[in-house]
């Protein structure tokens, strides 16, 4: 099974394959969420019920995964050692990041969460310098990471075109794509000594309890009046989830972190595009401008001569 998982995730056909789907889920969690906020009646200052919808969304994709690899006879019980690193992962990948993801999106636009998620790319770059031996930013790295929070900047420009605004909002996205990057590479270190979908089980599980402890503390744990509408909005969100992070989580496994992070340019993609069909989101020319120097910024980084797309990437220091 190992074997056939890593020739399929490590041939072109697979990564571009694997890397589309979850790109294309996560692209789509952006109206999904907004349309979930209006449904549930979740205001942008009830923080406390945005952290618990976000709660019961991923112990259901941690469920999801248990039930699927069950009905195929896949044990994942908890071994007492992997606990810690399973728990630190969950702090990351799930709580913290979707603590501030939740947060940003009530205050911002769905197109306007797609196009700066594109900038975790960035952040991965970034991070992989520190922790990663021989994968220093070159003066091709900087140029991208300038062409892709330029995009950021312009994006957030008033549509009438008056003073500069960058939000509350905004910046609790960029905060979460901190997070997603490096816990994209955590899960990618811990990943070597454990299989993904007991990884992405696990840290989902242990991540949503915290969103779901804080948000109840305050809100309750049953203060949403669900429906079918409803409820087929958090189950798509979690199948998002639980599908998207195992692809993911396969492919960066499998391959060089600067091999596959160009893919994560589609987020933004599908992020606009979806945002606009269902969001009725305008997409204003500053929005179009924006998405084009994020994606041209990542296509830059990325874009390094095969020499230098296989850094030795041995850790200096534990992700």
């Amino acid at each position: 099974m190992a074997v056939k998982a890593e020739k399929f995730f490590t041939s072109k056909l697979g990564i571009i394959a694997a890397a589309m789907f979850a790109t294309f889920l996560w692209g789509s969690a952006f109206p999904a969420i907004k349309l979930s906020y209006t449904a549930l009646n979740i205001g942008a200052n009830e923080y406390d019920k945005q952290l618990l919808f976000a709660g019961y969304r991923f112990f259901l994709a941690g469920v999801m995964i248990f039930l699927f690899f069950t009905l195929f006879k896949q044990s994942l019980k908890l071994r007492r050692a992997t606990i810690v690193p399973l728990a630190q992962l969950g702090l990351v990948q799930t709580f913290l990041q979707y603590l501030l993801f939740y947060f940003g999106l009530s205050y911002s636009t769905g197109m306007q969460g797609a196009v700066i998620a594109g900038t975790a790319s960035f952040f991965q770059i970034l991070f992989a310098h520190f922790l990663y031996a021989d994968d220093s930013l070159s003066v091709r790295k900087w140029l991208g990471i300038a062409l892709g929070f330029g995009g950021v900047l312009i994006v957030n420009l008033p549509k009438a075109g008056a003073d500069f605004q960058f939000g509350i909002g905004e910046l609790l996205l960029l905060l979460a794509m901190m997070a997603s990057a490096y816990g994209n590479i955590m899960a990618k270190e811990r990943a070597a000594s454990m299989d993904v979908s007991y990884l992405t089980a696990y840290q989902m599980l242990f991540g949503s309890i915290g969103l779901i402890i804080v948000g109840g503390a305050s809100a309750g744990f049953l203060p949403f009046d669900f429906n079918s509408y409803t409820l087929l909005l958090v189950v798509y969100l979690a199948f998002l989830s639980a599908a998207g992070f195992i692809l993911w989580n396969n492919v960066m496994k499998y391959n060089k972190v600067g091999k596959v992070s160009m893919y994560l340019f589609l987020v933004p993609v599908f992020g606009v595009l979806l945002s606009g069909l269902f969001l009725n989101e305008v997409m204003h020319y500053t929005i179009l401008i924006g998405l084009m120097l994020v994606v041209v910024g990542i296509i830059v980084v990325n874009g390094q001569k095969s020499a230098d797309k296989a850094p030795k990437e041995k850790l200096q220091s534990s992700a």
